[in-house]
């Protein structure tokens, strides 16, 4: 058996050091990496962004509350999945929290089969948002490779205009448009327009931009 996790990483951020033990204790048996912290901001000081990761936090902290730290992490754009400890008065206030994008939230004294479920939810979700990450940066990698001229070709193939719309639309020759077109298929490893409309639209829905080269 190896001694390696493989379920991703889980961080608790609680300044309560028995309920750190106790998370740690209980995601560890389950297979998961964790890493525990007392605050917020030595969390914010150290969190790797780029991990496969999900959050525990308590709502009520010393200094940094979660509520900050979770408006904290919406300003840096992270899609790092939350879910908060809550005591017993502080439903209002973790609903609140899932209104700004938060998963979920759970009271004290928490069952450890809800909370390892709500960890293998959030961490699925931390998955599918790395691996959509990763394909985004793959299409642009691929993109950048085309010329201000084949991006504007490639635009309006997107948008269905013909070849002879696109030259008049550029105020080129068809035979031009023609050359751009087999330039951007084989820049962008594509055989099919169904290709091409891939890997341009993406998950975004929208054309690329014309390039800067």
């Amino acid at each position: 058996m190896s001694l390696i996790p493989k379920k991703g990483t889980v961080y608790v951020v609680d300044d309560d050091e028995a309920v750190r033990d106790s998370l740690q204790w209980l995601l560890e048996g389950k297979d998961y990496r964790v890493r525990c912290f007392d605050s917020a901001e030595s969390f914010l000081a150290r969190f790797d962004p780029r991990e496969v990761a999900c959050l525990i936090a308590d709502i009520r902290m010393d200094g940094m509350s979660g509520l900050e730290l979770q408006d904290k992490l919406l300003e840096r754009k992270s899609p790092l999945p939350i879910v908060f400890i809550t005591g017993h008065g502080d439903v209002p206030m973790a609903v609140n929290t899932m209104k700004k994008g938060a998963m979920d939230f759970i009271e004290k004294p928490f069952k450890e089969d809800a909370l390892v479920a709500l960890v293998e939810r959030m961490l699925d979700q931390a998955r599918s948002a790395f691996s959509q990450s990763q394909e985004a940066a793959s299409r642009e990698a691929l993109l950048s490779r085309l010329t201000t001229r084949e991006a504007q070709v490639l635009e309006r193939i997107v948008a269905g205009r013909l070849n002879k719309q696109i030259a008049d639309d550029l105020g080129i020759s068809i035979k031009t448009v023609e050359a751009h077109r087999a330039n951007v298929m084989e820049k962008l490893n594509a055989n099919t327009v169904a290709d091409l409309l891939k890997i341009a639209l993406g998950a975004s829905g929208q054309a690329p931009a014309p390039g800067t080269k």
